[in-house]
C-alpha cells in the first residue's frame, strides 16, 4: 500500500510517500480501506520529533481515518454492529496517513448519516478529546460557561458546537477578527480577539465578574494564571496541549479560595478500554447531534495525499501557519 512517513524528523518536506505492507488485523480489529485522513497538531509535533510514538504504534502518523471496512475480528465486528463494505471512522494511534489502516473495533464508529467520508475523517481526534476533556474531566452541564482557547482550531470548533448544543454558554479567543467572527457564527455567544484584547479582562467583563465555569486550554504557560483568574467558584481548568511552554506561575490562594481544578489529560497513550468508553459515549449522546444538523463539519481544506508536492506536506505548513478555521483533510 502506499502510506505517508516521516523520512527524518523536520519541516514538512520530509513527509514522502512510500510503499508499505498492508497492515493485517488483528483480535478485537478491524481492517480499513482509507478514503480519508484528518490531519491534526499532533501529526506536527511527531513530525519535528516533539510527540514520541506509543509502544506498539505506528510509526506513520495520523491518529484518524474514515473509510470502507474490508476485514476484520468477526465475532468483535458482529458484537459492535459492524460488517464489511460498512463506511466507518476511526480513532488510532498511528498509521492514518496510509491506503489501508488498522483499528480498534471499539474505537470505531459509524459514518453519520449525511456525512461524507472527508467529513467524518475531520471526527475522531477532536470529539473524542473534546468529549472527554470538557464533559468528562470538565464536567460542563446545561447553562454553565465555557471559556474555549483558540476557537477555529479543529478542536476550538468541535468544542464551541458540542458545547453550544448540550446548552452551555461559550466565549471562544482567536487571533483575528475574522476569526472571531468564525467563531461566532459557529454558535460561540462572545469571541474575543486575543491579540488585541486581555481575554481574562474581556471574559470578567463579559460575565460580571463571575467568571466561567470550563477552560479549555491548549497553550498553558503564561495562560495559566490568567485562566486562574478567569474561573469561576468551583471552576475547572482542563490543559490538553502545551503549545505556550510547559511551566506556569499562578496564584495558589486563588486556587483554594474559589476551590478550583486544574486537570489536564493526553488521549494518545489511553489504552484502548478507554477509548472505546468514550467512542460509546458519543455513539449515544453525540452521533444524533450530527446526524440532526445540530453540529456540523468545518473542513477548511483537503489535500490528496498523492498530490505533488506531497499532499501532507502542503497539509502540514497550511496547519503549522495557523491560518486555518476548522479540519485538514488528506484524500487517498
Amino acid at each position: 500500500m502506499k502510506a505517508i512517513e516521516i523520512t527524518s524528523f523536520g519541516a514538512p518536506e520530509v513527509l514522502r510517500m512510500a510503499e508499505r505492507p498492508q497492515p493485517v488485523a488483528g483480535a478485537g480489529e478491524l481492517l480499513i480501506r482509507v478514503a480519508a485522513s484528518g490531519v491534526n497538531r499532533p501529526d506536527v509535533l511527531q513530525r519535528t520529533g516533539n510527540y514520541p510514538v506509543p509502544p506498539g504504534a505506528s510509526d506513520l502518523p495520523g491518529l484518524e481515518v474514515a473509510g470502507e471496512i474490508v476485514d476484520g475480528d468477526a465475532a468483535a465486528m458482529k458484537e459492535a454492529g459492524f460488517a464489511a463494505g460498512q463506511l466507518v471512522c476511526a480513532l488510532v494511534a498511528g498509521g492514518g496517513y496510509a491506503e489501508y489502516c488498522v483499528a480498534p473495533v471499539a474505537q470505531c464508529l459509524p459514518v453519520p448519516r449525511g456525512w461524507s467520508t472527508v467529513e467524518a475523517a475531520s471526527l475522531p481526534e477532536t470529539f473524542f478529546t473534546v468529549w472527554s476533556n470538557v464533559f468528562e474531566r470538565g464536567r460542563l452541564q446545561k447553562g454553565e460557561t465555557l471559556l474555549v482557547q483558540g476557537g477555529t482550531s479543529g478542536i476550538g470548533v468541535t468544542a464551541i458546537q458540542l458545547a453550544k448544543a448540550m446548552g452551555a454558554t461559550v466565549i471562544a479567543t482567536a487571533g483575528s477578527d475574522d476569526k472571531c467572527d468564525a467563531c461566532l457564527k459557529l454558535g460561540a455567544d462572545h469571541a474575543i480577539n486575543y491579540k488585541t484584547a486581555d481575554f481574562a479582562a474581556e471574559v470578567a467583563r463579559l460575565t460580571d465578574g463571575k467568571g466561567v465555569d470550563v477552560v479549555l486550554d491548549m497553550v498553558a504557560g503564561s495562560y495559566v494564571a490568567r485562566e486562574i483568574q478567569c474561573l469561576a467558584e468551583d471552576g475547572r481548568l482542563v490543559i490538553i496541549a502545551v503549545q505556550g511552554g510547559v511551566k506556569a506561575e499562578f496564584n495558589a490562594g486563588l486556587v483554594l479560595r474559589k476551590r478550583l481544578t486544574v486537570t489536564g489529560s493526553t488521549l494518545r497513550p489511553r489504552p484502548v478500554v478507554f477509548k472505546g468508553a468514550i467512542a460509546r459515549a458519543l455513539r449515544e449522546k453525540v452521533w444524533p447531534l450530527l446526524e440532526a444538523g445540530a453540529v456540523k463539519p468545518v473542513i477548511h481544506s483537503s489535500f490528496a495525499a498523492a498530490g505533488e508536492p506531497s499532499g501532507a506536506a502542503q497539509a502540514h505548513v497550511l496547519m503549522e501557519s495557523n491560518a486555518h478555521i476548522g479540519k485538514i483533510v488528506l484524500t487517498w
